[in-house]
């Protein structure tokens, strides 16, 4: 009883309703990119975009600091842990303690490349195997009251036609997964790099598309090339939202727009240089606590990106961020080349 209460009183604090969370624009996923750091500045840029964590390994969680895995910050909600895994009991376990740190999905990684990743039997590989992915889902599923989503590709290898999507979904539905996201690339399981497989694939958006039809009750979310929210855009008459990767990061005052565009919000938008004096107390607190400031100012290198005075500020940031004596104070000093 204590236990429910407690959860029904985190939701209620979030004021996010379990089924109800808004994926129609989210921030993909990505190593060492979605840190804690970079969530806390997208948040600064966009209030309703849904965040996801990198993807964190089930036994990580289980056998390994839970704090430095899970810990985040308040501001950072709406936000998704994505796991890593293919024991459905480990898994399970993992989501059970991540429910408890207050994350709003717990999303299961069925589309990563890699081959260490493969060797654990992690990510894209899972596509050959729905009804162990199935029974992973069903596990989460009954550890968690937030809901359980699968990030997949279109097919791997060549097991990339429409009917192997379409029968991998179709498991999914049955395991009573409700949001899919799919990544309109397959992924080629050897040969290909972690980055060759973001680019080489073609992207199939019509494979995505048909799956909505086929599935109308499925949330489906379309990951892959976006980098426009003209695209976003574009897409949402086919699906019912869209994820960003790289472009998220490699340009994030992109997303400066979504909350209006997207979402409906006609809230102020806050400058570039606001975002930047916004995110330097945060960069002091976590200075404060030992952190070095590199850590958190890798990720506002390409704030200013396309804008008089960017490589400026990137070169004073890149050149003096590194070094042991730096404070926070460097960011001042990177903002002070702007014209």
């Amino acid at each position: 009883m204590e236990e429910t209460e407690k959860q029904a009183k985190s939701e209620e604090s979030r004021g996010i309703a379990a089924n109800t969370l808004d994926r129609r624009l989210s921030v993909a996923p990505m190593m060492d990119w979605t840190t804690r750091d970079y969530r806390f500045l997208a948040r600064l840029i966009t209030r309703h975009t849904l965040l996801y964590t990198e993807m964190v390994v089930a036994q990580a969680i289980l056998h390994g600091d839970r704090d430095r895995f899970l810990s985040f910050n308040d501001e950072e909600h709406p936000l998704a842990l994505q796991l890593g895994g293919s024991d459905p009991q480990q898994l399970a376990e993992a989501a059970r303690i991540a429910g408890d740190y207050g994350y709003d999905e717990i999303n299961l990684n069925v589309g990563c490349p890699s081959d260490r990743v493969q060797q654990g039997k992690i990510g894209a590989i899972l596509m050959a195997e729905p009804d162990l992915v199935a029974r992973c889902v069903d596990a989460m599923q009954a550890a968690v009251t937030v809901p359980v989503t699968v990030k997949t590709r279109i097919g791997i290898d060549d097991q990339d036609d429409y009917d192997f999507l379409y029968r991998f979904v179709g498991r999914m539905e049955a395991a009573g997964c409700t949001s899919l996201t799919i990544h309109a690339r397959k992924a080629i399981l050897s040969g290909l790099s972690p980055k060759e497989n973001r680019d080489i694939p073609p992207l199939i958006y019509q494979r995505a598309y048909a799956i909505k039809q086929a599935f109308p009750h499925i949330e489906i979310i379309l990951n892959g090339g976006v980098k426009t929210l003209e695209e976003v855009h574009q897409h949402m008459g086919e699906v019912d939202g869209v994820m960003i990767g790289r472009e998220a990061y490699q340009n994030p005052y992109f997303l400066a727009e979504a909350d209006r565009v997207v979402f409906g919000d006609d809230s102020p938008v806050a400058s570039r240089r606001e975002i930047a004096e916004q995110f330097l107390p945060y960069v002091e607190r976590r200075y404060a606590l030992g952190h070095a400031p590199k850590h958190s100012l890798r990720h506002i290198l390409n704030l200013f990106q396309g804008q008089p005075g960017a490589r400026r500020f990137r070169r004073h940031l890149s050149e003096n961020m590194h070094k042991p004596e730096t404070t926070p104070q460097v960011l001042m000093d990177a903002l002070a080349q702007l014209p």
